[in-house]
């Protein structure tokens, strides 16, 4: 069973970065037979995460994968990511992590603060900080979006409004050249506007697949971002083309 789920974890990786898998490629990698990958890729279509064709799969167009998947999908370069944005964090700050499954790898590495408060509206997130001591979390409230493990709503936006914080790191689902970030939800768009807004600082993390995509809600232009935390893959033209719109770019190693 352990075996079947790396296999399908990394069917859904290779997907999510070139956009189709081919059956016989993926029966050498994985060194399996072409009837364990098309047995994968059906299932994997039950659950609505790939679209299968003669030879192998499509990635529908903007697919938005549930957060237990997308965990999945390019988890050395997000903890790489976590990890670094982690150490530009200190001691008496306060946080708003995103929902999203690159700032749930920032919650994985806060054990070393003594003092740090952490705003969030993800679910996860929030049940993760839960064995930490010494941080002292808070949710805004509002309905909870199940697909993304996020709270949002009114409730959320009136709550958020009323509060401040030092840095924000935000999750995005996409990026779009030289005109900013988006994500695949009008409701988590807004409320990710609202927590701009607070924030001193707005640190987006993000590997570099997705430089490739663009979500359906627009949530900011760079004028508002100051910095990109992204991994050695990301392609020179997209580094300069933050630079040129004076957002500082920050390679995790």
């Amino acid at each position: 069973m352990k075996k079947t789920a790396q296999r399908r974890s990394r069917i859904l990786e290779v997907l999510d970065e070139h956009g189709q898998v081919n059956v016989s490629e993926l029966s050498k990698e994985m060194g399996v037979s072409e009837v364990t990958i098309r047995n994968d890729l059906a299932n994997l279509e039950r659950n609505k995460l790939l679209v299968r064709a003669h030879g192998g799969a499509f990635k529908t167009n903007n697919m938005a994968l549930p957060v237990t998947e997308k965990k999945k999908i390019n988890l050395d370069l997000k903890r790489k990511i976590g990890k670094k944005a982690v150490s530009m964090i200190e001691e008496n700050d306060s946080i708003i992590l995103d929902s999203g499954t690159t700032t749930f790898e920032i919650s994985n590495n806060l054990g070393k603060f003594e003092r740090l408060t952490v705003i969030s509206n993800a679910l996860d997130i929030v049940n993760n900080l839960a064995s930490y001591d010494n941080l002292e979390v808070m949710m805004p409230g509002g309905f909870l979006k199940e697909f993304s493990m996020s709270l949002v709503g009114p409730m959320a936006e009136r709550n958020l409004k009323q509060l401040h914080c030092n840095k924000l790191f935000l999750g995005v689902d996409g990026f779009k050249a030289d005109v900013g970030v988006f994500t695949h939800y009008m409701e988590e768009a807004y409320l990710n506007q609202i927590m701009i807004d607070i924030a001193e600082e707005v640190i987006v993390v993000s590997d570099s697949t997705k430089f490739k995509k663009i979500g359906l809600a627009f949530i900011s232009g760079f004028n508002s971002v100051h910095k990109v935390i992204t991994d050695d893959r990301i392609e020179t033209e997209y580094v300069k083309m933050l630079e040129r719109n004076n957002v500082e770019v920050i390679i995790a190693s």
